[in-house]
């Protein structure tokens, strides 16, 4: 892989594991290399550009390296939203792009408005709500935004849990903290057995067996600005780990301006703060805010990484001689 891109995607991998997204930083790099391996992530060339039209713009991303993809996208939505306000682009058929809360603070840090949304054609996980099939990736939802003081930082799915993390379980062969899964006649599940075959189980929307009806609805809508926006989704035919991605970035300066944007913001963030906390709760905190701390300490302290993720890297720093990072 050319170094830039190269340097672009241990950037976003290690800043998911800054951040304690541990499933979905350096824990991916093993796969991430197989499909280099195998030629199904594209390193080299460009973007092909669909539509350019000042505001928007939407990309064949070729499969080239999710990552890499989506840090260009932002730099050209942000000078886009520097001048209109608003920038957005779309991308089609591009390699996995990892942890979407990997990429907020780039643009928090600018006093920008960033919204990140992910789906994943090639798979189905989760079934729409009231159903059995599996149809939907997990399909998260980021955004970012900044305050008087520290970022907003939210990253959620519109599954009730992911992927990856029912695969280290499965494979650790524990189970999941609630029964967040249904197996395959409909019944509420906490092993992550299920989704495996010869299972045929699948992931609930978020809200679960009571409001799923709301993370299927949300699933929706990442559909129509991923897929649908970008012109390639699931009615086309399959291809391994790829996204659809819709990327927006807002400069509130264009709108009611950044110290207004600022205040009501940081009013609100002091507001959730200040919230008596509930039983089990020793206070109430805003989305990112543990991820910041913990990124501050592991910047100085050096990068807790799962224990899974060295013994996966083993066999391929050896077939490729390199040499594995000591344990500080």
């Amino acid at each position: 892989m050319p170094r830039d891109r190269a340097a672009d995607v241990a950037d976003i991998l290690v800043e998911a594991d800054l951040l304690g997204h541990d499933t979905h930083g350096l824990h991916l790099l093993a796969t991430y290399l197989q499909h280099i391996e195998a030629g199904q992530m594209k390193l080299e060339g460009e973007p092909i550009v669909l539509a350019d039209h000042g505001a928007v713009l939407t990309w064949d991303g070729q499969r080239l390296p999710g990552p890499w993809l989506v840090l260009r996208a932002m730099e050209i939505a942000s000078e886009k939203a520097k001048i209109n306000g608003s920038g957005t682009v779309t991308i089609g058929r591009s390699h996995h792009i990892a942890c979407l809360a990997a990429y907020l603070k780039r643009a928090t840090d600018q006093g920008l408005v960033m919204l990140l949304l992910s789906s994943a054609p090639g798979g189905g996980s989760v079934a729409p709500f009231g159903g059995l099939r599996a149809l939907f990736s997990p399909s998260p939802i980021a955004i970012g935004f900044p305050t008087g003081d520290a970022p907003v930082l939210v990253d959620v799915s519109t599954s009730i849990t992911t992927n990856m993390l029912t695969n280290r379980l499965r494979k650790e062969g524990k189970r999941l903290a609630h029964h967040w899964l249904i197996d395959e006649t409909g019944n509420a599940s906490d092993d992550p057995a299920v989704l495996h075959a010869p299972r045929k189980g699948t992931i609930q929307p978020l809200g679960g067996l009571d409001a799923g009806h709301k993370g299927y609805g949300l699933a929706l809508l990442v559909e129509a600005l991923t897929a649908g926006l970008a012109g390639h989704g699931r009615a086309d035919p399959p291809e391994p780990l790829g996204a659809s991605v819709f990327l927006q970035i807002l400069d509130p300066q264009k709108f009611g301006g950044s110290s207004a944007f600022r205040r009501q913001m940081n009013w609100v963030a002091q507001a959730c703060l200040d919230n008596p906390p509930r039983p089990g709760f020793d206070r109430v905190r805003l989305p990112g805010q543990s991820g910041l701390l913990r990124r501050e300490r592991q910047l100085r302290e050096g990068v807790a990484l799962e224990p899974s993720i060295l013994p996966a890297l083993a066999p391929w720093a050896e077939k490729l001689g390199v040499a594995q990072p000591a344990a500080l």
